[in-house]
C-alpha cells in the first residue's frame, strides 16, 4: 500500500485525485490549513498546516511518504521549504505546474521550451512574484536542488462543471445575457484538460517511473473563435466578440497569441489522454443547461 500525502486536495481536480488514490488502495493524508469544511472519503487522514510556513510544513516531514503531491506550491520559497522538509523522506514528489511556464508560440510546445535545470533562481515568496514566474522558480528549485525524484506536471487551463474560477461559465453567461466578450486574438489556439482527466493523470504517476517536466493536456486544440462558435450554437444566441471591453467583460481565455502543448512525452510513457473535441462541447452543453435551470 502506497503512503501518499496530498498538499491541497480539497476541491476540483485535487478532490478527484484523492478519490482515485483511495479507490486504488493508497493510504492517503490530505494537508490543508483547516479553514474550510472538507468532504473527503472516510479513509482519508487529515493534517493541518500552513504551506507558506516552513515550521508548520515540517510536521509533514516527520513521516516517510511514497508520493507527495504538491498542488499549492507557487514560489521558489515554497519549493525550497519543501526540499528542506522532505529531503530523504519521499520516493517521488509531484509538483502541479502549469502551461504558463511557457511563452506564447505558434507551435505545440515541448517540455524543452522551458528549462528549469538552468533557470536562474531568485528566492521570493508567493506574494512577491507573479504566477508564471512563481511556477518557473518552483520548478527550478526542485530540479536544481535534487532533494528527491520530482515530476513537474504542466497543466493547461483545467475545466469541469465545478470549476470554482468559472472561466468557461463566464463565456456562457455572457452569451446568454448578450454581453460583450473581450477577445484580442480570436484565432489563438488553446489546449485544455478536464479535471477528471487531470486527476487520472496525477494518480497514474504513482504507477510509472517518469520524472522531470511533463506536459499533460487533452489531445487537440481549439481556437477561441471556434470555442465561441460552439458556445453560441449551444446557447442559441450570437456571441458579441469585441477587441476592447471593460475589464469585467474581458475573456479569461483572452490569450494574445496561441499557447498549447505537445503531450507526446506522457503518451509515450503510456498515458491515454482524452480527446478535446469530444468532451469540451459536452461540457459547454452541461453548463448551459445549468445556467438555464438556475434562471428558470
Amino acid at each position: 500500500m502506497k503512503k501518499v500525502l496530498v498538499l491541497g486536495g480539497t476541491r476540483f481536480f485535487g478532490k478527484r485525485l484523492v478519490q482515485l488514490l483511495v479507490e486504488a488502495g493508497a493510504d492517503v493524508t490530505v494537508a490543508t490549513r483547516g479553514l474550510t469544511q472538507l468532504e473527503l472519503p472516510a479513509a482519508v487522514k487529515r493534517m493541518t498546516l500552513d504551506r507558506d510556513n516552513v515550521h508548520s510544513l515540517a510536521a509533514a516531514g516527520e513521516e516517510q511518504w511514497d508520493v507527495v503531491y504538491d498542488n499549492i506550491c507557487y514560489s521558489s520559497q515554497n519549493a525550497l521549504d519543501a526540499c528542506k522538509v522532505f529531503r530523504g523522506k519521499v520516493g517521488k514528489y509531484v509538483l502541479t505546474s502549469t502551461l504558463s511556464v511557457y511563452d506564447y508560440a505558434e507551435e505545440p510546445l515541448q517540455e524543452e521550451a522551458f528549462d528549469p535545470y538552468t533557470y536562474a533562481i531568485n528566492l521570493k515568496t508567493r506574494d512577491e512574484t507573479t504566477y508564471q514566474e512563481g511556477k518557473r522558480q518552483a520548478e527550478a528549485v526542485f530540479f536544481q536542488e535534487k532533494a528527491f525524484p520530482v515530476v513537474a506536471v504542466r497543466f493547461p487551463i483545467v475545466l469541469a462543471e465545478d470549476d470554482y474560477t468559472q472561466r468557461l461559465w463566464f463565456h456562457i453567461e455572457h452569451v446568454q445575457e448578450e454581453r460583450p466578450i473581450g477577445i484580442t486574438n480570436p484565432a489563438a489556439q488553446m489546449g485544455f484538460i478536464h479535471a477528471q482527466e487531470a486527476a487520472q493523470f496525477l494518480a497514474w504517476l504513482t504507477t510509472t517511473s517518469i520524472t522531470g517536466p511533463v506536459n499533460a493536456c487533452s489531445d487537440g486544440t481549439v481556437s477561441l473563435a471556434k470555442l465561441m462558435e460552439t458556445i453560441a450554437q449551444t446557447v442559441g444566441k450570437p456571441a458579441r466578440i469585441e477587441q476592447t471591453t471593460d475589464a469585467s467583460d474581458a475573456s479569461p481565455f483572452g490569450f494574445l497569441a496561441s499557447l498549447y502543448m505537445d503531450n507526446g512525452k506522457a503518451k509515450a510513457a503510456g498515458f491515454p489522454f482524452w480527446v478535446l473535441n469530444e468532451w469540451l462541447p459536452a461540457l459547454v452543453k452541461q453548463l448551459n443547461e445549468k445556467y438555464t435551470a438556475e434562471k428558470a
